[in-house]
């Protein structure tokens, strides 16, 4: 494409999020291209631990965080890890972080995610509804569980916490886990159950059928690196390695690369920074659980899903450069023992880690700069997947409305 004849809408990033809004704009009769070095839901989006997790209305980290420092930076195989190379740079990140807990700050960041979570499980009906695959969300909730005694009051605490922000949740007893799960070891103790929430049976399956729609409603999509960008008077010139890109808008939606173009568009540095995701997948564990279950104290997921049992939610600073350190990802493994009446099966599992981008205030960018010729979907942290359908539908509003939209101020690039 040459600068003479530009696209309508150029969208960079072919994950989850970017793949959506492709979808989205289509169907509004937008001419779309995505353009990434990969193949779509190659980064993040393909190995995610697949939870719709609406339930999940605070932020990241609270003050605690303090206290856990130092094991973070020693324990290579903690459920929150700091690479001690990293510190120097991660600091500036943790120090607006902790800015952010503070109580004006706190509450709108809860307000600002429940926003999103409250609208998120309706997004997806419609969108898996619209191409005609509502068989890849399991509808069937998830489940909490704790294993000690003295976990009982945190459990409370959190129950309590949720129903005030309207979260659905039950509390189960031990028996009613056996019900629900009876493959589940007998020492759990209890948990929650909520009802609002469920589970994709591939997460980069369910990419592919919305690649394969937005494909069928005229997207292009470009494997492709965008080197750089800037903002003129026609719209928006990209700079790829195969040569330049003109579009009369941009969406950047690449994740936890989504910082570099930010900068070169609009002038504005974005507090960026990336929790590496591991999981361990199982592809000979299947039936062992009806849902979504996480533990409580040992700080990790299981999803059941259309390939095996997936283990995930170990988070990692170390920056977009460092090796992965699959440890990690069969660490997972090791966490599981004891959790149900047999041990799982490892056989043929196979590790692998990805980039969750994260802002120091737990809230995404999702926002219309440059007078209309950006647009911004980017920072989503671990619910881009749960975000992913209703961020979409707040971008098409976004790509044709006026600079000020209603209820988007949480989100917006300038509270930077």
């Amino acid at each position: 494409m040459a600068d003479s004849n530009p696209t309508d809408i150029a969208i960079v990033g072919a994950g989850i999020i970017g793949v959506a809004c492709a979808l989205q704009l289509a169907r509004q009769g937008r001419q779309v291209v995505v353009i990434d070095p990969q193949d779509p839901g190659m980064g993040a989006s393909y190995g995610n631990a697949g939870h719709l997790a609406t339930e999940q209305v605070f932020p990241i980290a609270d003050l605690s965080i303090l206290k856990r420092l130092p094991a973070m930076l020693l324990d290579p195989m903690g459920p929150l890890r700091l690479d001690w190379k990293y510190l120097p740079r991660a600091l500036p990140w943790f120090a607006r972080l902790l800015l952010n807990l503070r109580p004006a700050s706190y509450h709108r960041t809860v307000a600002g995610i429940r926003a999103l979570n409250e609208g998120s499980l309706g997004a997806w009906q419609r969108l898996l509804d619209s191409i005609a695959q509502p068989q890849l969300l399991r509808q069937d909730g998830s489940l909490l569980v704790f294993e000690r005694a003295a976990s009982r009051a945190t459990l409370e605490a959190l129950r309590q916490r949720m129903q005030q922000q309207g979260v659905p949740v039950d509390v189960w007893s031990s028996a009613d886990i056996r019900r629900a799960a009876p493959q589940l070891s007998e020492q759990l103790l209890g948990g929650l159950f909520f009802p609002a929430t469920g589970h994709f049976l591939d997460p980069y399956l369910v990419v592919c059928a919305l690649v394969s729609a937005a494909q069928a409603s005229g997207v292009q999509f470009l494997k492709r690196r965008v080197l750089d960008g800037r903002v003129d008077a026609q719209g928006v010139s990209l700079s790829t390695d195969q040569g330049p890109l003109a579009a009369r808008q941009v969406l950047i939606a690449c994740g936890a690369h989504s910082a570099k173009l930010t900068a070169a568009l609009t002038g504005k540095k974005v507090p960026l920074d990336t929790e590496r995701g591991y999981h361990l997948m199982l592809p000979q564990e299947h039936g062992r659980l009806p849902f979504a279950v996480t533990s409580l104290e040992r700080k990790f997921i299981m999803t059941p899903m259309a390939g095996g049992l997936r283990l995930a939610g170990t988070v990692e600073f170390a920056g977009l450069e460092r090796p992965a350190n699959m440890q990690r990802a069969w660490q997972l493994q090791r966490l599981s023992e004891g959790l149900f009446r047999q041990a799982l099966n490892a056989q043929d599992a196979t590790p692998w880690m990805g980039f969750r981008p994260s802002l120091p205030d737990s809230l995404p960018v999702i926002d219309r700069v440059c007078d209309g010729k950006v647009l911004l979907a980017f920072g989503h942290q671990h619910l881009g997947l749960t975000q992913a359908a209703v961020t979409a539908e707040w971008v098409v509003r976004l790509a044709s409305a006026p600079a000020t939209l209603s209820g988007m101020d949480a989100y917006r690039l300038d509270r930077f």
